[in-house]
């Protein structure tokens, strides 16, 4: 056999080997990926099936097993005689108000922190790094307090006020690398041709942020949509109260309604659902842009 031959043989077997571990090893990670999958989508079906039983099938049958006779009669009951019509559009409405204040709000302050010189920028971005670190638990009472003197308690502005509070930090965190990442070329053009900052930020900057906004969306309306402690605390009338406060209406002192309480989680569920499919693409642009500063 001559030397340059044997060369070649063992090139296609190096060739070959190596295409057989590529192809095992992308095998075993969809194999993981697909368990992995299942494990996530495990705890929906077993609320499907939770919320068409009654009370006799949740506690005697086995948690996956298909309802004997499958009462979605649940969600008819909890969305009407249940309120629950009144708590979801609350949540809705609430959701989108506070998530959109926060987005508007964050990217206003990070555009003048990144892209504006002024003394201040620092001390201003530290003192939102530094309300991070303020548990929520500490501070219901001083906001109880303060909202009960400007008559507040009772009142859908309470809630609003409070998540876009507490969601402005982590959502100018989330802008910063994204900001700083944009070019300012584009900004020293519109200067030339006599934008004002204002056209600027709304007409030029805030455009180019759609990837990052869809991931601060989702974050923030995760939050505001699950948020169970202020609500709680601030809300008393079932005019205001949102699904997740809602669900204890089911909750009775001698007997709990647990077809109706896994209807409303269900109900619960969807719309977060729903906007994350519809994002996710946006939300992974979003992340990767982010997280990469100029």
């Amino acid at each position: 056999m001559m030397p340059g031959t044997a060369g070649q043989l063992r090139n296609g077997n190096k060739s070959s080997g190596a295409w057989i571990a590529s192809k095992l090893g992308y095998s075993v990670l969809y194999i993981v990926l697909s368990v992995v999958a299942i494990l996530q989508i495990f705890p929906l079906v077993w609320l499907l099936f939770f919320s068409l039983k009654n009370n006799q099938e949740v506690f005697n049958l086995p948690p996956l097993s298909l309802p004997m006779n499958p009462r979605w009669e649940n969600y008819e009951k909890v969305w009407s005689a249940g309120n629950i019509d009144v708590y979801f559009f609350n949540s809705v409405w609430i959701t989108v108000v506070a998530t959109v204040l926060t987005i508007v709000l964050s990217s206003l302050v990070t555009y003048a922190i990144t892209r504006l010189k002024w003394k201040g920028s620092s001390f201003v971005l530290g003192l939102f790094m530094v309300a991070m670190m303020i548990p929520v638990h500490s501070t219901l009472i001083p906001l109880f307090s303060i909202f009960n003197k400007i008559h507040l308690i009772d009142h859908p502005l309470s809630l609003i006020l409070s998540y876009v509070a507490f969601n402005m930090p982590i959502t100018i965190m989330i802008l910063l690398g994204f900001y700083y990442a944009l070019p300012r070329e584009v900004e020293e053009a519109a200067v030339i041709d006599g934008c004002s900052v204002n056209k600027i930020f709304f007409r030029i900057v805030l455009p180019m942020t759609g990837s990052v906004i869809a991931t601060t969306g989702i974050i923030n309306m995760i939050y505001n949509w699950n948020e169970f402690i202020f609500v709680n605390t601030f809300i008393s009338s079932d005019a205001y109260k949102t699904l997740t406060v809602g669900v204890q209406n089911f909750i009775g002192q001698y007997t709990t309604d647990w077809g109706a309480i896994g209807a409303t989680l269900m109900i619960s569920i969807l719309p977060i659902l729903i906007a994350f499919l519809f994002l996710s693409d946006r939300i992974v642009e979003g992340i990767a842009a982010g997280s990469v500063k100029g």
